[in-house]
């Protein structure tokens, strides 16, 4: 009886370490996606539960109702720098992405409970920011709930939520205007003056053209042979409505760009001077 019950327990031991051995797929797999974005990044981690044939919204996943934005534990979302939601200034830090979804539109929610499984522990005390989107229709399905990023731009992006036929997309616009502009009025300050670089900024994302020719030509009196700087000249002399300057600019970086054997500036300088005309 004794031996007959140690084997008893030697096979239920051995089922329960087999038990333990065996390694399934998870049925909501877990994603992390990390975004360059602005001067900084957005790192997303989150849950992707999947159809499998059942009907989405209004049944799996409620109107009206507090949803996690996946499954398991709630969407997490970390911002390295500040950046504009929903009419709002968010602080650089992590929080948790919660939606309540609708048929006409989405409730978007960034709230401070980051120990939170699910919307257990929720509190709309701890919302940050809360803004609605209207949910728009696909014409393929996703099986599989996706967030991603689309339409990356420096100063703005979309946090697409995907699944079944619905797409929601969250724009994100990132602020770093001032820090930037406070980073290069420090560094001027410095021997090694940053002409180039302010040069692109003053033109691409201040908007102060007399500024960024001023900063395009010392850096050009910096490093005459840099045919790349020259036609970036003539691009904003020809902004400012001076065609003629714009002209030998380019004139000049066509030269340069031929002594450096450079084809792709050749034509671009080719396709400008015809622009000209």
């Amino acid at each position: 009886m004794k031996k007959i019950l140690m084997t008893g327990f030697a096979i239920a031991g051995f089922a329960l370490l087999s038990t333990a051995q065996v390694r399934m797929p998870a049925p909501s797999p877990t994603q992390t996606v990390k975004q360059e974005f602005g001067i900084g990044s957005i790192e997303l981690t989150y849950s992707r539960p999947v159809a499998k044939g059942r009907k989405i919204y209004g049944e799996l996943v409620p109107y009206n109702k507090l949803w996690r934005t996946g499954a398991n534990a709630a969407t997490k979302i970390v911002f390295s720098e500040p950046v504009e939601m929903g009419g709002k200034k968010i602080d650089t830090g992590s929080y948790v992405l919660y939606t309540i979804p609708g048929m006409d539109s989405w409730e978007i929610i960034l709230n401070k409970g980051l120990k939170n499984w699910g919307i257990d522990g929720y509190k709309e005390s701890e919302d940050v920011v809360r803004f609605k989107i209207e949910p728009r229709k696909m014409k393929n399905k996703m099986e599989s709930f996706t967030m991603a990023f689309s339409d990356v731009l420096p100063e703005s992006c979309n946090l697409d939520i995907k699944w079944a036929k619905t797409l929601v997309s969250i724009p994100i616009n990132s602020i770093f205007k001032d820090k930037v502009r406070a980073q290069l009025e420090a560094a001027m300050k410095t021997d090694k003056k940053p002409y180039w670089a302010a040069a692109q900024f003053y033109n691409e994302y201040d908007k102060n053209l007399p500024k960024a020719l001023e900063n395009v030509t010392k850096a050009i009196e910096a490093n005459d042979k840099a045919f790349w700087v020259w036609i970036y000249k003539a691009k904003i002399q020809k902004e400012m409505g001076d065609k003629a300057g714009a002209l030998e600019s380019s004139k000049r970086s066509m030269q340069l760009a031929v002594e450096a054997k450079n084809d792709d500036y050749q034509k671009i300088n080719q396709d400008f001077q015809k622009s000209l005309k």
